[in-house]
C-alpha cells in the first residue's frame, strides 16, 4: 500500500493499493454518514454493485446513480437530476457521495457534492488512469458548457482518494495511453525521472506489472505538492494546465470526442514548439516531447485549417488574464514559467509546427 498525503486547507490522503472496496466503504462509514450515493458510469453496474454491498455491509443505505458515459454526463442536466435525487432520497449534510469512474464522473461528482446544501463529503473512487493521477485528486470539481470545458465548477476537496490498481487490468490499452498523457505531464513540469522511464521501457510504462504503478505514485505526489501549497490556482496549480490550453480548444473544437489525454498530448505539443519561438527551451527538448509521446501512440499533430475555430477557443480559457492568453511553458525539463500575449503570428507558427503533414 502506498499513501500519498495531500495537505492542503482539508488535508486527506490518496492511497494507492489493490482490491480497494472495503477500505472505501470503512471511509465512507466513518464519516458519520447513514446514506451514500454511488455516482457511476453504465459500464461499471457490477463493480458499483460490489461498492454498494460493502457499504450495506457497514450498515449505510446506499443509493446507486448511474449517468452518461464520459463528458455526455458533465452537464446541468445531469447534475440537476442527482440533486433531485438527492432530495428524493433526504440526503443530509452528514451524508456522503462516491465518484465511481472516470474522469468525467468524479469531476461531476465532485461539483453535485460541492453544491448540495452548500457542501457534503464526496469520496473519490476513480477507474481510469486520467482519473487516477488527475481528475480526482486536487478538488477541483465541474461540468461542460457551450462556452467551454469545466467553465462552471467549483473547489471541493475530497475526504479521501482511493487508487485500486486491479482497476487498470479492466482497462483497454487506448485508456492507458491516454491517461498516460497526465503522468508524461507531471514529468515535464516537475519529475523528469517520469520522462526517464518513458525513454528507457515505454512499454513497460503501460503496464500494471511494469513501471505504472510507480509512474502513477510519482505523478500523484507531484499533484500532491501543488494543490496543496495552491489549492484555488492562485499560482503554483496553473503548472497542471501545462498542455491544456490548447488541448481543451481541441477538445471544444471535436465536441469532446477526443480523449482528453490524447488532447493534452498535442497541447504539450503546441506549446512546446511556441515556447521554442520565444526561445525558451532548445529544438532537443520539443524533440523529447514528440518522441516521448509517440513512443506510446499519443499523437503530436493535429490536422490544420482550423485555426481561427482553436484561437477562439483559447482566448476562453481560465488562465487568460486582460483578454490575454496565457500559457504554462517550459524552459527546461522540470521547470515552468509562464508565456503571456503571444502574437497571432506566434499561435499561427506553433499550430503550423504541429499540423505539418496532416
Amino acid at each position: 500500500m502506498t499513501t500519498i498525503p495531500v495537505n492542503g486547507p482539508a488535508p486527506y490522503q490518496v492511497t494507492i493499493d489493490h482490491n480497494l472496496d472495503d477500505a472505501v466503504a470503512d471511509c465512507a462509514a466513518a464519516t458519520g454518514a447513514a446514506k451514500v450515493m454511488v455516482i457511476h458510469q453504465p459500464t461499471l453496474v457490477e463493480p458499483a454493485g460490489r461498492l454498494g454491498a460493502a457499504l450495506e455491509a457497514r450498515g449505510l443505505e446506499v443509493v446507486l446513480a448511474p449517468v452518461p458515459d464520459a463528458e455526455a454526463g458533465k452537464t446541468l442536466d445531469v447534475a440537476g437530476a442527482l440533486w433531485d435525487r438527492l432530495g428524493e432520497e433526504t440526503f443530509g449534510r452528514r451524508d456522503v457521495i462516491v465518484g465511481l469512474g472516470g474522469g468525467a464522473v468524479t469531476d461531476l461528482a465532485g461539483f453535485v457534492a460541492a453544491a448540495w446544501m452548500r457542501g457534503i463529503k464526496v469520496i473519490q473512487a476513480p477507474t481510469t488512469l486520467l482519473a487516477m493521477v488527475d481528475a480526482a485528486v486536487g478538488g477541483k470539481t465541474g461540468i461542460n458548457t457551450a462556452a467551454g470545458k469545466n467553465l462552471v465548477g467549483a473547489f471541493h476537496e475530497p475526504t479521501d482518494v482511493f487508487i485500486d490498481l486491479d482497476r487498470l487490468a479492466t482497462l483497454p490499452r487506448e485508456e492507458i495511453v491516454a491517461g498516460s498523457a497526465e503522468i508524461i505531464k507531471t514529468g515535464f513540469i516537475a519529475d523528469p525521472v517520469i520522462l526517464e522511464r518513458y525513454e528507457e521501457d515505454p512499454a513497460a510504462c503501460l503496464r500494471a506489472d511494469g513501471h505504472l504503478p510507480e509512474l502513477i505514485a510519482r505523478s500523484v505526489t507531484v499533484k500532491a505538492g501543488v494543490v496543496g501549497e495552491d489549492l484555488k490556482e492562485s499560482g503554483l496549480r496553473e503548472i497542471l494546465n501545462y498542455g491544456h490550453t490548447f488541448g481543451h480548444a481541441v477538445e471544444l473544437r471535436e465536441n469532446y470526442r477526443w480523449r482528453h489525454g490524447n488532447a493534452v498530448a498535442v497541447g504539450m505539443m503546441f506549446i512546446a514548439h511556441l515556447a521554442a519561438s520565444r526561445g525558451l527551451i532548445d529544438a532537443d527538448l520539443v524533440a523529447r516531447h514528440e518522441r516521448i509521446l509517440g513512443s506510446i501512440g499519443l499523437p503530436t499533430s493535429y490536422p490544420g485549417g482550423h485555426f481561427d475555430d482553436l484561437y477562439s477557443a483559447m482566448t476562453r480559457d481560465k488562465k487568460n488574464r486582460d483578454g490575454n492568453i496565457r500559457f504554462v511553458a517550459l524552459t527546461g525539463a522540470g521547470e515552468t514559467t509562464r508565456l503571456e500575449g503571444p502574437s497571432l503570428d506566434e499561435l499561427r507558427g506553433a499550430y503550423a509546427a504541429i499540423s505539418r503533414g496532416n
